[in-house]
Order: structure tokens, then C-alpha cells, then sequence
């Protein structure tokens, strides 16, 4: 149902996330070396040095719960467990990040890029989506109340 303002929501946050998939999340100078941080991996031109696949795993665990959640409109309690579990893993993903750029390499100097920010965006959109979830939740049973 994408008239209800809460599939906006969810829909964004989808998009932010599977966008992780594609681009920069940060550039990493180590002992003079410039090394490209994507969610594949930690990059040294098209070399892996580090292993990016629990971030994949995250991201793609992350983007199937949140097609489930959009098509499951009727059943809001779910809907809305599924949203704080997300958030969750939202969460760890964030952390996930600094993990993975500061973890592998002593006295790395780290840049940060935009996209580093949007599973905190995508926690902000989710927290909307339950607010009028609820909302909805709250409705139905004010009218189921009255017949």
C-alpha cells in the first residue's frame, strides 16, 4: 500500500542501503598507502586486502527485511518488530563500519565519506515508519472499539 506514509519511509531507507552496495564508504591512508574502503571489501587498487562479506551479509540481510516489511501492510504488530529488529542490525552495520576501517591497520587515518551516514538516516526513516504504524495500529482499534 503505498499511499501510507510509513512505505515511504521504509521504501527510502531501502534505497540508502542498497546504495551501500556501490559506493565509497571511506579512503584509508596506511603507512603511505591510499586504500579505498567499499562494502566488498577494503581496497588497494583492485586488490582485496580486507574482506568486506559480513558488511554484504548485513546489507543484503538488512535490504530483504525491509522488502518483507513493505508487504507485510496487514499484519502491523509484525510490521513493527521486524522495524526494531532492523534497526538493530542498522545499528550493528554502523558499527560494523568503524570496525572494519580502524580494526585491520594500526595508525590508519581515516576519511569518512557521505554514505558512511545512511544506515543512521535509514534508523531515523524506520523509527517514522513505526511512529505511524502505530498510528495506524492505534486507529483500528479505536474503530473496531466503536462498532
Amino acid at each position: 500500500m503505498i499511499q501510507r506514509i510509513q512505505t515511504v519511509y521504509i521504501l527510502i531507507a531501502e534505497v540508502l542501503i542498497v546504495t551501500l552496495f556501490g559506493l565509497k564508504l571511506a579512503d584509508l591512508s596506511v603507512n603511505g598507502e591510499l586504500l579505498e574502503f567499499y562494502a566488498k571489501g577494503i581496497m588497494n587498487g583492485q586488490e582485496s586486502v580486507f574482506s568486506g562479506l559480513p558488511i554484504l551479509i548485513f546489507i543484503g540481510l538488512i535490504t530483504l527485511l525491509h522488502v518483507v516489511i513493505l508487504f507485510m501492510y496487514k499484519k502491523r504488530v509484525s510490521q513493527i518488530r521486524l522495524l526494531v529488529f532492523t534497526i538493530i542490525l542498522l545499528l550493528g552495520l554502523f558499527g560494523m563500519f568503524f570496525y572494519f576501517a580502524y580494526a585491520g591497520f594500526d595508525g590508519a587515518k581515516v576519511a569518512f565519506k557521505i554514505p558512511v551516514a545512511f544506515p543512521v538516516v535509514a534508523v531515523i526513516l524506520d523509527w517514522l515508519a513505526i511512529r505511524a504504524i502505530g498510528k495506524d495500529e492505534a486507529l483500528i482499534r479505536s474503530l473496531n472499539r466503536l462498532r
